[in-house]
């Protein structure tokens, strides 16, 4: 072949990933922005050879657990909008399937990730080797064959030629918004070292468009017939706002039309600014948006998948509701039996703006949603006042939080409470942003990410990482790499002695007052640990691990606690000190979660009536 060059596999992909490049809206970016990994006997030889070799300009990252190193791609990659992303490398076995559940986050909530799994000899002479799964009628099935399900593109190289057709796919999944997630090329690991004579035309810069889809005409012409109908319209905006850089459009259009608007986790904050801003909606949002969508007519949908949380396991809004959804996935378009529009949020809005005229909300309708949203801001502010010589209340903690972040900023949740305090309260008007992941709601998914986005961001502003102590005991090394990195970020642990979001689940949905939640020493005799709470030592921990750490009892003292973290170079832990149980007001809104139909306790069979209520409110949605 003439023109070509002769590299291993390995070696071709350090090289290609190199000369990849995202365009959107004329922004262009290094498409994969360094590589994560951990090395074993899979890939030490093979792509640790090739990033020694060829690496300049890619950077390597050294991850202490290959699922953490999947979260931290993803942080990185909702810094960067979804127009770059990281890669992750690891070894055959269970380096590899370490990051089935950073693959399963990465898919579900629609971020790019590129995962690089070791797999076993292709060749096979060895015969079976060490962390080799035999299944007895599939021999050339490997425990990579896992990611399948779980990935937006799945391929697996067994001559390396194959990389002329693998690689450029996996480009075009990364950066299509209707389709991303995690891409995985697995690499056995004699083929990561075997050569081909590659073209040399393989490895020129290419870009890549992030293409803006255009709405077709008569979608918008039937989703404008329908809202114009619409009494007491309500858009219920999600990530694919902020992943098309649609903010001021969504507000605009909130803002000339007189729609409130209710966010989703994915979506928090990117409706700040509009005149209707009834905050995180569903399950775990305000009082205010609950009472608004409870008799909604018409519900715009912008970019969200409409999980349960959102619809309250379809039990928030009305039999006669219609829907509109505005989705660059088709599927999420045709949820709910809505009148679709598959395009880009963006250009969506412009048109049915175009379209709508000079339709209007009633003046008495704006009245209404603004009473709701000043009422619910002095119940909740009432609620999370401090009380002198009590433990901290959750609201209070992410209330100071919020009060130390400003434009710039970052603050992650992924798992427990804080999310919803975070739907509920967070006041983005400062200019910060919230990175909250409960599209799989991980646990162990915050600190990784949180140094991702600092990976990102070169440092720029803070990022704040809200978590609870059990999230923290699950998944803390990746500060050991902020450190090594010198990252900044400020990794907030409510300490209230075990996994209190769940305990109150199990309190409502069985009656329990805890079983197998809290994290307490086991007494005489007992099925489960119900003694007293264990004494963990989790500033001593974070201070192991490169961190300077804070301790805060009450509101003056984490306030003290975030003003010295913001003005560290490196990693921050701040333990705060939080009360065991009980929360902020809520939306008083139903979620579906299994009850036992039949029991002797009487305290279960009071948690399946309170099931059985919440069911009937269930609506077809069709």
């Amino acid at each position: 072949m003439t023109n070509a060059r002769s590299l291993t596999a390995a070696q071709a992909v350090v090289l290609y990933l190199k000369s990849q490049f995202s365009v959107y809206d004329d922004v262009e970016e290094r498409l994969i922005g360094g590589m994560f990994g951990i090395f074993g006997h899979g890939n030490v030889a093979g792509m640790g050879e090739a990033l020694d070799e060829y690496g300049e300009g890619l950077p390597f990252y050294q991850a202490k657990n290959e699922q953490s190193m999947v979260h931290a791609a993803m942080g990185f990659a909702k810094a960067m909008n979804r127009r770059a992303t990281l890669a992750c490398t690891a070894s055959i076995g269970p380096g590899s399937t370490n990051m089935l559940t950073g693959a399963a986050t990465a898919t579900i909530n629609r971020v790019p990730v590129l995962l690089l799994p070791s797999d076993i000899f292709a060749h096979r002479r060895p015969g079976n080797v060490l962390q080799q799964l035999e299944h007895p009628i599939e021999a050339d099935l490997s425990v990579n064959d896992s990611f399948r399900p779980l990935s937006r593109f799945f391929d697996r190289i067994s001559r390396p030629e194959q990389l002329l057709t693998a690689l450029p796919e996996a480009m075009r999944v990364l950066v299509d918004p209707a389709e991303t997630g995690a891409v995985t090329i697995s690499l056995p690991q004699d083929v990561q070292g075997e050569a081909f004579p590659f073209p040399a035309r393989f490895f020129e810069k290419r870009r890549w468009q992030i293409r803006r889809m255009r709405p077709n005409d008569d979608e918008i012409a039937s989703a404008a017939e329908l809202i114009a109908t619409a009494r007491r319209p309500l858009i219920i905006a999600g990530g694919g706002v902020r992943y098309a850089a649609a903010q001021s459009e969504l507000v605009a259009f909130c803002n000339r039309f007189g729609i409130p608007v209710m966010e989703t986790f994915a979506g928090k904050g990117v409706s700040q600014n509009a005149s209707l801003l009834l905050g995180g909606g569903g399950t775990t949002g305000t009082a205010a948006a609950a009472r608004i969508g409870e008799k909604a007519d018409v519900v715009i949908a912008i970019g969200t998948r409409l999980t349960d949380f959102a619809t309250a396991s379809r039990s928030h809004f009305n039999d006669d509701t219609r829907f509109v959804a505005i989705n660059v996935n088709a599927q999420d378009a045709h949820k709910l039996g809505a009148a679709p529009v598959v395009a880009d949020a963006k250009l969506a809005l412009l048109a049915l703006s175009d379209a709508l005229g000079n339709y209007a909300t009633a003046d008495a309708y704006r009245a209404e949603v603004a009473d709701a949203i000043s009422g619910w801001w002095a119940t909740y502010h009432g609620s999370i006042t401090h009380e002198q010589g009590a433990p901290m209340k959750q609201g209070t903690i992410i209330a100071s939080v919020n009060a130390a972040a400003a434009k710039g900023d970052v603050v992650i949740a992924a798992a427990g409470t804080s999310p919803g305090e975070i739907m509920k309260a967070w006041d983005n008007s400062a200019g910060s942003e919230c990175f909250i992941e409960f599209g799989f709601s991980c646990m162990g998914h915050e600190i990784p990410a949180g140094l991702g986005v600092a990976i990102a961001r070169y440092n720029q502003g803070n990022v704040f990482v809200v978590i609870g102590d059990g999230t923290y005991l699950m998944a803390p090394t990746e500060l050991v790499t902020a450190a090594q990195e010198g990252a900044r970020m400020i990794t907030i642990v409510i300490e209230n002695g075990g996994f209190q979001c769940i305990r109150a689940l199990q309190a409502h949905s069985t009656g329990t007052d805890n079983f197998g939640n809290e994290f307490r020493r086991r007494t005489a005799a007992s099925r489960q640990p119900d003694g007293d709470y264990v004494d963990v030592d989790y500033e001593a921990n974070a201070r192991s691990m490169g961190c300077v750490t804070f301790a805060a009892s009450n509101p003056q003292e984490l306030a003290e606690a975030l003003d010295k973290a913001k003005t560290l170079d490196g990693p921050s832990v701040i333990i705060a000190q939080a009360e065991k149980r009980g929360g902020s007001p809520g939306a008083d809104l139903w979620w579906e979660v299994g009850v036992a139909e039949v029991s002797e306790l009487e305290r279960v069979r009071a948690a399946r009536r309170r099931y059985e209520t919440g069911r009937a409110r269930q609506k077809a949605m069709v």
